[in-house]
């Protein structure tokens, strides 16, 4: 019995020491667990509760301002009072939106997309009502806010535009993040997903939009477990954006548009001819591109669309057209540079040019008798030029297109440029499928038929005759960043390759052009003394004049529809002894180039003339 009861006790010994251990070991793995939390990641798990209860916000930093040459703001940020709505703060939605359309507008579209934000949002989160709100309805708000519970004042900054119009197509606009720009970023940027951020959309705004953009700020806010905020625990302000000094001279600029403005749709560019600075660069009709700032309605965006004298193109950029009388120069100095011609050799024109079975001709019905190489750039005569584009080929007149600056974008810093079109026989060829004619020689000798170019490219090929340098065009000039300017540097150009003699004479005959009597844009001379203009017209035909019309009598310019008469082209630089600075200019449908295009050039010229923007900005920096 002993022996049985020692034996029962040691065996309940050895379990309770096994249990006990047991609970020990346990109780110690608890205590090590402990330990590591507590201890040893007491940081990490501190930061995970911090992060329950506070929120880093973004802070959508000031862009930057875009400037003239000599520092006039022409896209700059102001104040924008915004109205929002928290919805928790107040019991009834619909009365209070009710009395705030009796302070200000809200429109049908507008309530619907009040209560859909509302309805899709959690009720502490501000809705946006209305902004750029004026100091007047701000003030009635105000005024009538025990009234009008959850509705918040809140002070933004949003872009504006001085000058409007003026510089539109230029500066181009901003506008709200959509899912496209989105996916059009690699990498997302974190402002991107701000409500109500804007990014540039065109002109300068879109291409240097990160150099404006800036860097965001942050703020930490204290929420609760809702994610409603409670206070601010601290501020850090973004880096602001870059401000971009442009080569443009405002004044010039504002004087171009008006000037174009007597016209539907017409574009200038001027350009130093020495270094590429673009001084103006103008393309009417406009648009306000501080609509879109504000917000664009359908039916405002579905007019602007769909206006045909497309007012969101930039004609200076994007519009190509037929060179007309302006790419002459061009013909003749692919004929001397090939010794095709001789500045003294003399063509017949007696009012047309004969090709098989086809007759081209001149502007000039009777024709212009014998003419050398000065007096049918001077006259404009089509049948010298048909003739010695016949001599010359296409090949070669391309080629020296290319010299001077068509049929390839340029680079401008401008998004949308267009390339304009330089043919050739091999072009053709795998266009088309078909060869290249020698009909199509003769037409293209007269700047028509396929070959292309816009006016940036017509003040380039000018610029590069005047200087006698491969100038290339640019408009950004100089960064502020962090209060500190520096400015591009730009190799400077190298010679055009052309024979020296060749571009003598056709200088020559572009100075007879405007400053000898017979010359077709003789009355746009520019009479100062030492200030005289060199220049070349241009008439770019739309509608082919037909056989019957010839024989019958052209219909008068006036009596025909707007959209069938030709383009008004001209190309000059000044002064004729001294080249500062070159002109293109295109009147859509404005008939003859020495009528509608010569005189807005000139005034144009006599104007940056009169200011000469470089000596308010060292273009050679």
């Amino acid at each position: 019995m002993y022996r049985e009861d020692s034996t029962r006790y040691k065996s309940f010994s050895r379990r309770a020491l096994i249990l006990g251990s047991g609970q020990l070991a346990l109780m110690g793995v608890i205590a090590g667990r402990m330990y590591q939390l507590q201890i040893l990641e007491s940081d990490k798990y501190k930061m995970l509760a911090e992060e329950n209860r506070i929120n880093m916000r973004l802070l959508p930093p000031s862009r930057g301002r875009i400037l003239d040459r000599i520092g006039i703001p022409m896209a700059t940020n102001r104040e924008n009072f915004r109205l929002l709505l928290v919805a928790e703060l107040t019991q009834n939605i619909g009365h209070t939106l009710e009395l705030l359309g009796q302070i200000i507008p809200i429109s049908n579209q507008e309530l619907h997309r009040i209560l859909d934000d509302i309805k899709n949002r959690q009720r502490f989160v501000p809705v946006s009502i209305s902004e750029n709100l004026d100091w007047n309805s701000v003030s009635r708000i105000e005024v009538n806010a025990p009234d009008l519970p959850g509705v918040v004042i809140d002070v933004a900054q949003s872009r504006e535009y001085p000058f409007g119009t003026k510089v539109s197509h230029l500066l181009g606009y901003v506008a709200a993040v959509s899912e496209k720009d989105k996916k059009k970023n690699r990498k997302i940027d974190p402002l991107l997903e701000l409500p109500g951020f804007k990014i540039g959309k065109s002109g300068i705004e879109k291409l240097h939009d990160l150099k404006l953009r800036g860097k965001a700020g942050t703020s930490q806010l204290e929420v609760n477990a809702l994610g409603r905020v409670i206070r601010e625990l601290s501020r850090k302000n973004g880096t602001p954006g870059d401000d971009l000094i442009l080569t443009i001279d405002l004044n010039i600029q504002k004087f171009a548009i008006e000037r174009l403005k007597e016209n539907r749709a017409a574009s200038a560019v001027v350009m130093d001819v020495h270094t590429g600075a673009l001084i103006a660069l103008g393309s009417v009709p406009g648009f306000d591109p501080n609509l879109f700032n504000k917000g664009l309605s359908q039916n405002n965006w579905q007019k602007i669309i769909e206006d045909p004298l497309a007012p969101l193109t930039n004609k200076a950029v994007s519009g190509q057209y037929a060179p007309g009388s302006t790419f002459k120069m061009i013909v003749a100095m692919a004929a001397l540079e090939y010794r095709v011609i001789s500045s003294k050799n003399r063509i017949f024109c007696p009012g047309h040019v004969q090709l098989g079975n086809t007759r081209f001709h001149c502007w000039k019905k009777r024709g212009h008798g014998w003419v050398n190489l000065n007096s049918a750039i001077q006259q404009s005569c089509d049948t010298y030029f048909y003739e010695i584009a016949k001599r010359v080929g296409i090949n070669r007149i391309a080629d020296f297109g290319r010299r001077f600056g068509l049929g390839s974008a340029t680079g401008i810093d401008l998004p949308n440029e267009y390339a304009g079109l330089m043919p050739t026989t091999q072009w053709k060829t795998k266009q088309f499928g078909v060869s290249w004619q020698k009909g199509e020689t003769l037409i293209a000798g007269i700047g028509q038929g396929f070959v292309l170019t816009t006016p940036l490219q017509l003040a380039v090929m000018t610029s590069r005759i005047a200087s006698g340098k491969e100038v290339q065009p640019y408009l950004l000039k100089g960064i502020i960043s962090k209060g500190q300017t520096s400015f591009v540097q730009r190799a400077a150009a190298g010679p055009v390759k052309v024979k020296p003699n060749v571009l003598r004479l056709v200088v020559k005959g572009m100075n007879a052009v405007t400053n000898t009597s017979r010359g077709t844009a003789y009355r746009s001379r520019i009479v100062e003394k030492g200030l005289e203009m060199a220049g070349k017209t241009g008439t770019s035909q739309v509608k082919r004049i037909s056989q019957f019309e010839r024989e019958t009598g052209v219909i008068k310019f006036k009596n025909r529809p707007w959209t069938d008469r030709d383009h008004a082209l001209f190309v000059g630089f000044a002064p004729v002894k001294n080249p500062c600075y070159a002109v293109s200019v295109v009147v859509e449908h404005g008939g003859s180039g020495s009528k509608s295009a010569a005189p807005i050039a000139r005034d144009i010229l006599q104007r940056t003339l009169s200011r000469d923007p470089s000596q308010f900005f060292d273009s050679s920096v």
